[in-house]
C-alpha cells in the first residue's frame, strides 16, 4: 500500500468522477521542454494517486484543487500552482465546474530545478504563456521562445495552505477519520479514549508527527475543507454549519486566523469561470 493510500480517503461529493491518470501525456512530442494541457471539467474530480517521470506544474480556473503530496494535504486555490518534482507521488481532487490545467516539464529544462513540492504564483504572464502552449500548432521556434520566458518567470508563492498528516500509527486512525468527517464533535478526551491511549499521548503525538496541537491541526484541517467548500460557490452560513461551527462568526475567526482574512474577503476576490476562448487543436 502506498503512503498516501495509508491515510485513507477524503471526503467526497456525490457525483465525483475518479480518472486514471497516464504516465505521460498520450500527444506529448518526442522531445520537448514544457508540454501544457488543459482540460475542463463539469463534475468534482478525483485523481488517485500516482507519478510522474517529469515535473508537473498543476493549477485551476475557477474552483479550487487539494492536493495530498507526500506526507502534506495542500490547498490550492486559484492564483497558485503546485509543483510537484517528478517521482514524487500526489493525488488530487477538484471542485466541480473547473478548469484543470497542468504543463509537463522536461527534468534536463530547469537550470535550477525545483526538488521539493512547492506553491508557485500563477501570474497573467505565466498563465498566458502555459496556456498558449497548450496549442498544438506552435511552430518550433515560437514555443521555444514561449518556453524560455515560463522557466525565468517560475516564482514561488508565500507559503501555501499546508498541513502535514501524522504517519504515526497511533494517531492515524484519528486522523483518518477526521479527514472522512472534519466535522466530527469529539474531543482530544473523546478521541484519546476511541484510540485508547491517554489525552497526553495523543497530544505529544501529534505535537511531534505534524508540528501542530491536536485542537491546531483539526481547525486547520476545517479550513482547508472550508476553502474546497466555498470554492463551490456555497454561502460562508451554510460551511459554517457543515464543518460543525456552532455559530458563523465562530468559523470566521478561525478561517481570519488560518488565511488572515475572512470567507467574506476570500468570496470577494472573484472565481473565475473556466476558459473556453484558448485555442487548441
Amino acid at each position: 500500500m502506498s503512503a498516501l493510500a495509508s491515510l485513507g480517503a477524503w471526503t467526497r461529493e456525490s457525483g465525483t468522477v475518479t480518472y486514471d491518470v497516464a504516465p505521460l501525456p498520450e500527444d506529448a512530442p518526442a522531445a520537448f521542454t514544457i508540454h501544457a494541457e488543459s482540460h475542463p471539467s463539469g463534475a468534482p474530480s478525483e485523481y488517485p494517486a500516482h507519478t510522474h517521470p517529469l515535473h508537473e506544474l498543476v493549477w485551476v480556473r475557477g474552483g479550487t484543487m487539494t492536493a495530498r503530496v507526500d506526507d502534506l494535504l495542500v490547498t490550492v486555490p486559484e492564483g497558485q500552482g503546485l509543483w510537484i518534482p517528478a517521482g514524487v507521488e500526489h493525488a488530487g481532487r477538484l471542485t466541480a465546474d473547473v478548469e484543470l490545467c497542468d504543463a509537463f516539464f522536461a527534468p534536463a529544462a530547469l537550470p535550477e530545478p525545483l526538488d521539493a513540492a512547492t506553491t508557485l504564483v500563477m501570474t497573467p504572464l505565466l498563465e498566458s504563456l502555459l496556456l498558449h502552449l497548450t496549442r498544438r500548432d506552435l511552430v518550433p521556434a515560437a514555443r521555444a521562445r514561449a518556453e524560455a520566458v515560463v522557466l525565468d518567470v517560475l516564482e514561488p508563492s508565500a507559503p501555501a495552505l499546508d498541513l502535514r498528516l501524522p504517519g504515526d500509527p497511533r494517531i492515524d486512525p484519528i486522523a483518518r477519520a477526521l479527514l472522512a468527517d472534519p466535522a466530527d464533535p469529539r474531543d482530544l478526551p473523546a478521541w484519546s479514549r476511541e484510540a485508547g491511549l491517554s489525552t497526553r499521548t495523543v497530544s505529544r503525538a501529534f505535537r511531534a508527527a505534524t508540528g501542530l496541537s491536536f485542537a491546531r491541526w483539526r481547525q486547520m484541517l476545517r479550513i482547508h475543507h472550508a476553502l474546497r467548500l466555498l470554492g463551490e460557490g456555497r454561502e460562508v452560513q451554510e460551511v459554517s454549519r457543515i464543518l460543525g461551527y456552532s455559530q458563523p462568526s465562530t468559523f470566521i475567526d478561525a478561517f481570519h486566523r488560518v488565511t488572515g482574512r475572512t470567507p467574506g474577503a476570500h468570496l470577494a476576490t472573484g472565481v473565475r469561470k473556466p476558459r473556453s476562448d484558448v485555442s487548441r487543436s
